[in-house]
């Protein structure tokens, strides 16, 4: 694990052998700071180099929660700060093309809340395990700002673009069992039955043929490959977004527990 040993935001062991697992723990529902953010898109190159590594789980700490996504004090120094804003969206956009190349299978253990760069991972896995209580949302037009970090090269391929507009337009919650039932995840199951399940399926795939699984994961990635403008085009929104004025009321009402009042 000593290759891992820079990665002090996240947590990483290996539960079993060719298994390894990524655990974000934080206060506030395991919320991604900027020392985690920036770690949570530099691991999957490391992992991609690691021979002993067939299989990923990555989960949220607890049973609260996987994440709530980014905290407020990434968003509050992004909104202040040019080099601060270039250098998270560095990460943003290393986060989803690194999950998309890295080689091994990813499974998401999703438990209540997913949110921010949490649920960029979560949803980018290749099979996403949620409780019937998860809770997926995408908070950016809540926020101010557009839907940049990983739901235009996402979502209306896993639903519909109907679908995909309604829900990122309107931050409705997904439950985990709606989720499921419009293709947003690959399995829902009992709360409790998550993290077992997610493991299961690692273990299934850690057995099964190196070639025959990472070929796979490689070529049906090319649709995410396909919509890279896509994404580069909403990443630029977003990060624009962030040097303008809606944010600092949605980061506002969010602290304040409000609906926000945009001008």
């Amino acid at each position: 694990m000593s290759r891992y040993a820079e990665f002090t935001e996240l947590k990483i062991d290996t539960p079993e052998e060719g298994i390894l697992r990524i655990t974000l723990d934080a206060p506030n529902l395991n919320a991604v700071g900027p020392a985690a953010h920036r770690e949570l898109a530099d691991v999957w190159p490391v992992i991609g180099l690691d021979e002993s590594v067939r299989a990923v789980v990555i989960r949220g700490a607890g049973e609260r929660a996987f994440s709530a996504g980014g905290s407020f004090d990434l968003v509050e120094d992004m909104i202040g700060d040019y080099a601060s804003r270039t250098r998270v969206m560095r990460e943003a956009r290393d986060l989803v093309r690194n999950i998309i190349e890295v080689p091994q299978p990813i499974i998401s253990a999703i438990n209540g809340p997913a949110a921010g760069a949490g649920l960029v991972a979560a949803l980018l896995a290749d099979i996403s395990v949620a409780g019937r209580r998860a809770k997926i949302v995408d908070g950016h037009v809540r926020l101010g700002v557009a839907a940049g970090d990983h739901a235009a090269i996402c979502w209306p391929l896993l639903t519909s673009m109907a679908k995909a507009k309604y829900h990122l337009l309107t931050n409705e919650i997904l439950t985990g069992e709606e989720a499921e039932r419009i293709g947003m995840v690959s399995l829902c199951v009992d709360d409790d039955q998550v993290q077992d399940r997610a493991m299961e399926i690692a273990r299934k795939l850690a057995a099964g043929s190196r070639a025959g699984v990472q070929g796979t994961k490689m070529a049906l990635n090319g649709w995410y490959r396909q919509a890279m403008p896509i994404f580069d085009a909403s990443l630029g929104l977003e990060f624009y977004h962030f040097g303008g004025p809606d944010v600092a009321e949605g980061v506002s009402s969010h602290k304040e527990k409000r609906e926000p009042k945009f001008s």
